[in-house]
């Protein structure tokens, strides 16, 4: 577990650790640790926004500054892989061919339309919700990530991220996980307990749904598609605790 909580924080933030242990053992643990890691992430993204809002800033000018330190301290990683993804899966084409499309170091229309999308949505959002709805979604944003490692998904290359994560996940843990997600929405909208939750399945369900086409596109996931994962499932839990 040390090694997997290491492996998860490296990977999913700019934190300077040192590298232990890495294999499919420790990678399992990091990918069961993801949404801790992001509900981390989402608090400190939260305090800025709110702080600002606070101090006078204007809503958009606030939820733009979260979306950019989010960024920040993800290495872009994520939005990086949704735009690799985007590209990829709107190129119309299958397995070898489309890989190589998101591994081009350009990005293509379809990843710019998907990366304005998602900005301005979670610039939005953030603008419009309080400190718990952003910890969850951030939450929500990683547990995607989770359930893209479940056993029974393959990786789509040999070698990668995909490779060493995919199929890592069982049955138990994920059930587990999830729950604590859905319990930690519970208080991200005021007088509607129910709605985080909500929240939370609606966007496990919508990324479930991109890791069934990237699969039978692409032959399995990558690290592009964990990225595409993370940030939909956060914009959409975002957008759902607007309402």
């Amino acid at each position: 577990m040390p090694d997997g909580l290491r492996l998860a924080l490296t990977t999913f933030t700019v934190l300077p650790l040192r590298a232990g242990r890495v294999d499919r053992t420790a990678a399992g643990a990091a990918m069961r640790l993801a949404p801790l890691v992001g509900a981390a992430l989402g608090a400190v993204v939260g305090g800025a926004v709110v702080g600002l809002r606070a101090a006078g800033a204007p809503g958009l000018v606030a939820g733009g500054v979260g979306v950019a330190l989010a960024a920040l301290l993800t290495r872009g990683l994520h939005l990086d892989g949704l735009a690799d993804t985007a590209d990829g899966l709107g190129s119309y084409r299958s397995g070898p061919a489309a890989l190589a499309i998101m591994k081009r170091p350009d990005i293509g229309s379809f990843g710019v339309v998907a990366l304005a999308v998602a900005v301005l949505l979670q610039a939005a959002a953030l603008a419009a919700v309080g400190w718990p709805a952003v910890v969850a979604a951030f939450a929500t944003g990683r547990l995607a990530v989770t359930w893209a490692c479940r056993r029974g998904v393959p990786a789509a290359r040999p070698d990668g991220l995909g490779a060493l994560v995919a199929g890592t996940v069982g049955a138990p843990a994920l059930v587990v996980v999830t729950l604590l997600v859905a319990a930690l929405a519970v208080p991200a909208t005021a007088g509607r307990p129910w709605q985080g939750p909500l929240a939370v399945a609606a966007a496990v369900a919508a990324t479930a749904l991109l890791v069934r086409h990237a699969v039978r596109r692409l032959g399995g996931i990558t690290g592009d598609v964990l990225g595409a994962a993370a940030e939909l499932a956060t914009t959409l839990t975002l957008v759902a605790l607007t309402l």
